[in-house]
């Protein structure tokens, strides 16, 4: 199992990671995180583990990093789970690519952010990888995605960091749904995804399940 006694955990990411914490589903929001969180203190009530949910809908990389003292440094996590990259690509294709962060960009400001991490609590590193719930991998938004992940897996090497491979997740899954079946627009999931992503995040940092008695 991936995390110690008594630790503080530290998500940190856009809408995915929000999904509704800062309003009608606070504090955790009604998303991965909480479906993470209730699985590690139902598990696990030894640890005593504090989960922290500090994602914000529509960020890109950069404007995390306009919140990252506050919402990382301030918190001195001992774990902290980075997503992000879906609206930085989404913005390249619609809504205003003016805000949009392409490649070079999101790669150095994700690394000066977890190199400031690293500086002030030394915390141990996930990162997840942006998703885009798409079958065809030639469509220019999905293969732009996919060149976000690599940035974000070539990160995970570099830190040493574990790796939670979230579209890697949704592409297995694919295999036997429709894209439809997971979200309405191929990225906001309800029930079905989150748990999706929860169960990816919860195999990367080792959860088992109790064996059964008897």
């Amino acid at each position: 199992m991936f995390f110690e006694q008594g630790k503080k955990i530290v998500f940190i990411g856009d809408s995915i990671t929000d999904s509704g914490r800062r309003d009608v589903a606070a504090p955790y929001g009604n998303g991965y995180v909480s479906m993470v969180r209730n699985f590690l203190l139902a598990r696990y009530p030894g640890l005593s583990l504090t989960i922290v949910n500090r994602g914000v809908a529509g960020n890109t990389v950069v404007e995390m990093s306009a919140r990252w003292e506050a919402d990382v440094v301030a918190e001195r996590p001992n774990y902290l789970s980075v997503m992000v990259g879906i609206n930085d690509v989404y913005r390249q294709f619609q809504g205003d690519p003016k805000t949009a962060v392409y490649p070079q960009q999101f790669e150095l400001t994700y690394r000066t952010l977890l190199q400031r991490a690293r500086q002030t609590s030394n915390a141990r590193l996930i990162l997840m990888t942006p998703y885009m719930i798409e079958t065809n991998r030639n469509l220019p938004i999905r293969k732009q995605m996919d060149v976000y992940g690599g940035i974000v897996a070539s990160l995970a090497a570099e830190f040493g960091a574990l790796l939670v491979r979230v579209q890697d997740a949704f592409d297995n899954a694919l295999r036997f749904t429709t894209p439809a079946y997971w979200s309405d627009d191929q990225f906001h999931v309800a029930g079905p995804g989150s748990a999706l992503i929860a169960q990816a995040f919860l195999r990367a940092v080792g959860f088992e399940m109790p064996v059964k008695a008897g």
